[in-house]
């Protein structure tokens, strides 16, 4: 008997790890694209302080795993739907991460830029309004759909230690990705422009278009990159 539960221990500890791998992809690639809040975060950062742009990725982190879990819970009502037609939400996921890879490359986040307030704030002012500016946008909910389809994220037979682990691996995704932008963008703070963030822009959306094909020839060979 304690054999069986060791071996079950193993199977739920790596099953939590491999949910939490796929959560933390999840945070980084939602994050990951300069739309607003993004500009906004390397706005603050260039003129209030590295912190100051990192507590605003923070309240962009709150506002994603809001649109996660409703996401994930709203999707648990159909799991037997979805279990049963995962190839086909496969494919659909990686399109849709196609269309969104497509969208990025092709915008421009620079016409996100405001006029900023010579007033910093405090902290959880800075966190709290970009906590609301993502939030006013309900459709990411749709990459969330997109993504969660892809990765097989939170199927309908797993427990609730791996549920929750599965969502802390997408806010320690999404602060990760906040952390080393506001890092990186304080580091080159005198050489950073509009441009810059352009650049940025079109690389994270070439990457997300690259690894969608590659999700979508995979899963029509009946391999997994997963």
């Amino acid at each position: 008997m304690g054999l069986l539960q060791k071996k079950s221990h193993i199977c739920i500890m790596i099953s939590a790890i491999d949910i939490l791998y796929k959560g933390i992809i999840i945070g980084i690639v939602v994050s990951a694209p300069l739309g607003p809040v993004g500009v906004l975060c390397i706005q603050r950062t260039l003129n209030k302080g590295r912190w100051y742009g990192f507590v605003t990725g923070i309240g962009a982190t709150f506002s994603d795993l809001l649109y996660a879990l409703l996401t994930g819970y709203g999707m648990s009502f159909v799991a037997d739907f979805l279990s049963k037609h995962i190839l086909y939400l496969q494919i659909f996921g990686s399109i849709l991460l196609m269309i969104f890879g497509i969208y990025t490359f092709r915008s421009n986040p620079t016409k996100s830029i405001r006029p900023t307030s010579p007033n910093k704030g405090t902290y959880l002012h800075n966190l709290l309004t970009a906590f609301m500016l993502t939030l006013s946008n309900p459709l990411i909910i749709f990459l969330f759909i997109g993504l969660f389809a892809r990765f097989g994220f939170l199927s309908n037979n797993i427990n609730i230690f791996e549920n929750m682990t599965g969502y802390a691996g997408i806010a320690i995704g999404a602060v990760l990705w906040w952390f080393l932008i506001t890092f990186a963008v304080n580091k080159v703070r005198k050489h950073f422009d509009v441009r810059g963030i352009w650049i940025i822009n079109r690389i994270i959306g070439a990457i997300v278009v690259i690894v969608s094909i590659v999700a979508l020839i995979l899963t029509f060979t009946g391999k997994s990159i997963y």
